[in-house]
């Protein structure tokens, strides 16, 4: 392929994350260099699923770099198809961020392989040869052009340009990006966390910028006032007295911690008795270390940690996660992915899903077009494998236990800034949570701002779009 040609005076293009709560991918470039922010997968619907299958927007050997924002798939999962295409960069992250995605990346690519080995043995596939997006190994060789950096420190990136990593809490790493091109700076939120996150630390208040770009996966909407603890209490009591299996689809990176924390707490206080706990999930139980060697990311002690896994029976290999599906209740199934997108959570759907004396319990946002959602939709009828399997199961949404920012903590945040940017930019939501957070920063805040389009360009040094 051929290098094709930066433009002359810097801008920033949206790439991803401009229709939806995944993909996200924002390009710097100028006469001197292009570095990438984020480099994340669609999910959901299939329309933006076959996005990913599509040629990179700009030629991947033109990129000079890029910068993370933190280690989940929806901003890092297609980095292994960008080094197999011909990037040859650098990849700037926290050190938290690169640790994870030391784990987060490989396990995509084994699970994508996986899922088209699946379709090849049962040909039910609409394609003649189904083949993974990329494979482990290009996963693991992706992982050579990682260059963490710790908080707060300026690193230098090709043509002049700097990042900055500030704390966005969320999960373990996570950063807000502030790049500077020129004498213009561009602050990124990445994924931003929660004020009173029973595990991470806030995100670190808003300095000013010439220019923000927003996530909005909580837009239109506030966390409900509930109490988690009194919510899963309640559900797992349920099911304990049908002799029933909670089956909880979890991230790996995060949302896992978080439940065990909560269990852990509740069987404390005897609201809930012991029972067993199957952490079906490889990469969470090789996560809990990472979380360990970070302690001042987190609001846990070292013996908090250990509390949480007192209980916990972790699974391994795919044999011991079979053997689950063939065990009685009552018991506890975590296991990836949250969303029901993949994963051997789907095969414990399968197997329990059309039991009423079961329930599923879904903890954290369901982007749309996933299983998830259509479970918290309400849709009983569930396609996996080729197959429709009925449910049956109690469904439970945690509505008040994600790691992002509501509609009301954002714009908090922003109000907070002593200096309002010369344009906002709303992204990384569904298009009426994008859109309702557009029309409070303009209402409540004066600001200007608008939801980019896909594959819009903007001009860092003149009045608005290039």
């Amino acid at each position: 392929m051929t290098r094709d040609t930066p433009s002359k005076s810097p801008q920033l293009r949206f790439l991803g994350a401009t229709d939806s709560v995944t993909g996200s991918r924002y390009l710097i470039e100028s006469d001197r260099t292009r570095v990438l922010i984020d480099c994340g997968l669609y999910q959901g619907y299939k329309v933006l699923r076959d996005r990913n299958w599509r040629p990179f927007p700009v030629d991947p050997s033109s990129i000079d770099a890029v910068v993370l924002t933190h280690a989940h798939l929806d901003h890092t999962g297609y980095l292994p198809a960008l080094v197999r295409d011909g990037f040859r960069g650098s990849i700037h992250s926290t050190h938290g961020t690169a640790e994870l995605s030391g784990i987060v990346l490989p396990d995509s690519g084994h699970l994508l392989e996986e899922e088209a080995h699946h379709w090849q043995s049962q040909r039910t596939s609409k394609h003649d040869n189904p083949r993974p997006l990329y494979t482990a190994d290009d996963a693991l060789r992706s992982l050579g052009s990682f260059q963490p950096a710790d908080f707060d420190r300026v690193v230098e990136l090709p043509g002049g340009m700097t990042a900055t990593f500030v704390p966005a809490g969320h999960i373990l790493g996570a950063a807000q990006v502030r790049i500077q091109v020129d004498e213009q700076i561009v602050h990124f939120t990445g994924d931003l966390g929660r004020q009173d996150d029973p595990l991470m630390n806030p995100p670190r208040a808003l300095s000013p910028c010439d220019v923000l770009v927003t996530e909005s996966t909580y837009g239109d909407r506030d966390h409900p006032d509930v109490d988690i603890d009194t919510q899963l209490a309640e559900v797992i009591t349920r099911v304990i007295g049908r002799e029933g299996v909670c089956i909880i689809p979890a991230f790996a990176v995060g949302r896992t911690e978080s439940i065990l924390l909560h269990l852990a707490r509740l069987r404390a206080a005897g609201r809930i008795p012991s029972l067993p706990i199957y952490l079906n999930s490889p990469m969470a139980v090789n996560v809990t270390a990472i979380y360990r060697t970070h302690p001042d990311e987190h609001r846990l002690s070292a013996d908090e940690f250990a509390r949480m896994y007192e209980q916990v029976i972790p699974v391994r290999s795919v044999d011991d996660s079979k053997r689950l599906n063939e065990r009685a209740g009552p018991m506890i199934i975590i296991s990836a992915s949250g969303m029901l997108s993949g994963g051997r959570v789907l095969h414990h759907l399968a197997a329990f899903g059309s039991d009423p004396a079961n329930a599923i319990i879904l903890t954290g946002f369901q982007a749309a077009g996933t299983r998830g959602a259509r479970l918290a939709a309400g849709e009983r009828s569930l396609r996996i494998f080729g197959h429709n399997v009925d449910i049956r199961a109690e469904v439970i949404e945690l509505k008040n236990m994600s790691a992002h920012a509501d509609a009301d903590e954002l714009v908090n945040w922003m109000k907070a800034v002593s200096k309002k940017p010369r344009m906002t930019f709303v992204t990384h939501g569904e298009p009426h949570a994008s859109d309702t957070l557009r029309l409070r920063i303009q209402r409540e805040l004066g600001w200007t701002v608008r939801v980019p389009d896909l594959g819009e360009t903007f001009s860092l040094t003149g009045p608005g779009e290039a």
